[in-house]
């Protein structure tokens, strides 16, 4: 049997996802592995393809090898997808499934990425293995990855894959016209970051409308003109410094030109379930200012063109993007419907926000990856000294073990609920007393308003339990 380990990470043979593939070669090693390092030699495959095409024509059984950055894939390997499908790799049919490494922040999203693009070249997916980055150094990680592994071979061996999704045709986009160019009359200039060539009509229109739909400065950066050297090496030199290893420039072209400005939007065209190999470089070079949230408070806003409804692992990281950042999420306009009016509308309400410095509290998506990069930053805050201090200032240690005040309250009210007698008597004295740091509150409302506040007589209320 043969099976083809794709490696998107860019260390090649010093990936630490590899390692599970190493791990299994010596637990399995009646099977033949073979490894593509697609995302260390990207370069030198996007000039020939042919080696890479007939090794996917021999195998078996590929599997998708991977660290997580920023939400999905490592760019390196969007290409070769891209690449896949462009040289029509003999794929179809072929079991297909995937190994990750992260700390799992997001890591759904980029297993519901790989899934799509193999769906897309109508594969047989088998659910893929989602690995914290110490797991392989684990007992029970050990285990866990031999079990993926003999599932994975139980399927193989009995034809066992997820369905395929339904296709549906295509939707014509709908025209967009540029509308009137309104007086500039805010202040702060708005980035429009973009992915597009001429040949890109439609998505150069939406961003013309847009531009003419605001009252207030804006500048269009092209992602294609810029001179990027490749794509993040996962090589940590910037963890200190915040200086990337690249000498492209691109670290202070980004906190200069873009962060710099008083609100971004960006602008692409739904290529492979993403923004884009590009677009997806541009992402990961971001990693220059590391788990550090340096734009928020700062609004956003998406232009979008293609079948944005159908995309609903895209519609996740966006959001995603949106609330780990600390970023209000001005909107999404897309070409599906109505895109002239989505555009003004989005126009409008980011004018908005930045006028009434509009932000919203955090949802899970932003909660949860916080949480994920607050414990994970304290642990490596020998190496990520710069994130360390920013986590620091900004108050972002918020462990919830520290406050022992409510700890021990809730070791009282515990002891209290425990006993039958206590319970019975307290009647609703428990629900009442829930809600008194919001009748605080309400009070505080009323009588900024002038009105008569009541106070609660406590020794009344416990009378009469």
């Amino acid at each position: 049997m043969k099976i083809l380990v794709i490696n998107g990470s860019p260390k090649g043979k010093y990936s630490v996802t590899l390692q599970s593939t190493e791990y299994l070669k010596i637990k399995f090693p009646w099977i033949d592995f073979d490894v593509i390092h697609a995302g260390q030699q990207i370069k030198r495959i996007e000039k020939d393809f042919s080696e890479c095409a007939e090794k996917l024509a021999e195998a078996d059984l590929i599997v998708f090898s991977y660290p997580v950055y920023t939400f999905i894939a490592p760019c390196q390997l969007h290409r070769f997808i891209e690449l896949m499908k462009e040289n029509k790799a003999d794929v179809k049919d072929k079991f297909v499934s995937q190994i990750s490494t992260s700390k799992h922040f997001y890591d759904i999203t980029a297993h519901n990425y790989i899934r799509d693009n193999c769906m897309d070249m109508e594969m047989k997916y088998v659910k893929g293995l989602s690995a914290d980055m110490d797991d392989l150094t684990t007992d029970k990680g050990q285990k866990e990855l031999i079990a993926f592994f003999r599932y994975l071979m139980h399927c193989f061996e009995n034809d066992h894959y997820e369905p395929l999704m339904k296709k549906e045709k295509a939707k014509k986009p709908v025209k967009v016209t540029l509308g009137e160019n309104r007086e500039k009359t805010e202040t702060g200039e708005i980035a429009i970051v973009a992915d597009f060539d001429d040949s890109d009509k439609q998505l150069i229109a939406m961003i013309e409308r847009f531009r003419n739909s605001l009252t207030m400065k804006s500048k269009v950066i092209n992602l294609a003109e810029y001179p990027f050297k490749g794509g993040c090496l996962g090589c940590f030199n910037c963890a200190v410094s915040g200086k990337c290893v690249y000498k492209d420039g691109f670290d202070d072209y980004l906190r200069n030109e873009i962060q710099s400005s008083t609100a971004i939007v960006y602008a692409f065209k739904i290529k492979d379930h993403s923004m884009g190999a590009l677009f997806k470089m541009y992402d990961d070079r971001q990693f220059c200012n590391g788990h550090r949230t340096v734009t928020m408070g700062m609004p956003v806003g998406y232009l979008v063109s293609g079948e944005y409804s159908k995309e609903s692992n895209l519609q996740m990281i966006i959001e995603g993007r949106s609330e780990v950042g600390g970023n209000f999420l001005c909107g999404v306009a897309t070409d599906e419907i109505d895109p002239d009016r989505e555009i003004d509308r989005m126009a409008d309400t980011l004018v908005y926000a930045l006028a009434n410095g509009h932000t919203q509290p955090a949802n899970f998506y932003g909660v949860g990856g916080m949480k994920i990069f607050r414990d994970l930053i304290f642990q490596m805050q020998g190496l990520m000294k710069a994130d360390h201090k920013f986590y620091k200032a900004h108050g972002q240690y918020d462990f919830p073990q520290k406050k022992m005040g409510r700890v021990i309250a809730m070791y009282l009210v515990g002891g209290l609920m425990a006993s039958p007698k206590v319970k019975g008597k307290m009647g609703n004295m428990m629900n009442e007393g829930m809600l008194m740091p919001y009748k605080g509150a309400l009070d505080k409302a009323r009588a900024e308003k002038g009105e008569k506040v009541e106070k609660t007589d406590f020794k009344a209320l416990i009378g009469k339990k």
